[in-house]
C-alpha cells in the first residue's frame, strides 16, 4: 500500500488569487529562545490546496464544518485533461464513476504554481462536464488549477448548488496515472467557514 500526497506545502511565500491577502506563517517563539517553538498563521481560506463548500458562493449554503467527515473520503477517479484548453466529458471516457465517488481532474497546470501566469488562462470546466458530475452524483471534484472557472463563477455555483465540494490547487496528479484503483482522503481543517486548507492524499 502506498500513499501519494496531492497537496502543496503551505508556506508564507505561496501565490494567492489576485486580490486575496498574502498568507502569513511566522515562528513567534523558538526553541533556542524559549525552549519551545510556536508558529502563528494568518491566511485567507482559498490559499494553496483547499476545499470550497456551498457557503462560498451560495447564500444559505452549508459551511465546510457542517459536512460529516465521511464526505471527505471516497473512491477516486483520475480524469486526464492534459493538453486541452477546457475540461470536457472526453476526459471521463473509460471511467466507471459511481454516486459518492471523488473525481480528480489532471491538467498539468500545477507545474505553473509559482509562475506569474498561474492564475491566468488556466483550463476551465465546461458546463457539460459539471452537469455530468451532478448527474453521476459525485461527492467532490478536485483540480490541479486555481479554480474550475472564472467570474461570474457559474460552474462553482452549479457544483456547490448540488453540494459537490470543490478542491483547488492540487499537485502531483500524474503519480496516479498508473493506478486504476485508489482511494482519496481529502480532509479539510474543521474551521467554521466557507472553505479551508486541505491535506489531500491518495491511497493506492
Amino acid at each position: 500500500m502506498q500513499y501519494i500526497d496531492l497537496s502543496h506545502t503551505f508556506t508564507a511565500q505561496m501565490p494567492v488569487y489576485p486580490g486575496d491577502s498574502e498568507p502569513e506563517l511566522v515562528e513567534v517563539d523558538s526553541v533556542e529562545e524559549k525552549g519551545f517553538s510556536h508558529f502563528e498563521i494568518k491566511t485567507g481560506m482559498h490559499v494553496g490546496t483547499h476545499m470550497d463548500a456551498p457557503a462560498h458562493m451560495l447564500q444559505g449554503g452549508k459551511l465546510l464544518s457542517e459536512f460529516d467527515a465521511s464526505r471527505f473520503i471516497g473512491r477516486g477517479h483520475l480524469a486526464d485533461a492534459r493538453g486541452h484548453a477546457s475540461i470536457t466529458t472526453k476526459s471521463l471516457i473509460g471511467l466507471d464513476i459511481n454516486e459518492g465517488d471523488i473525481v480528480l481532474v489532471m491538467t498539468g497546470w500545477y507545474k505553473k504554481f509559482k509562475d506569474n501566469d498561474y492564475f491566468a488562462k488556466y483550463p476551465e470546466i465546461t458546463e457539460e462536464f459539471a452537469k455530468e458530475m451532478v448527474n453521476l452524483g459525485v461527492s467532490i471534484v478536485g483540480l490541479d488549477t486555481p479554480s474550475p472557472d472564472t467570474a461570474p463563477f457559474n460552474i462553482h455555483k452549479l457544483l456547490l448548488g448540488k453540494e459537490i465540494l470543490i478542491i483547488e490547487n492540487l499537485t502531483n496528479l500524474e503519480e496516479l496515472l498508473y493506478h486504476k484503483n485508489f482511494e482519496v482522503y481529502a480532509l479539510p481543517a474543521k474551521f467554521e467557514s466557507e472553505a479551508a486548507p486541505c491535506r489531500v492524499v491518495a491511497r493506492v
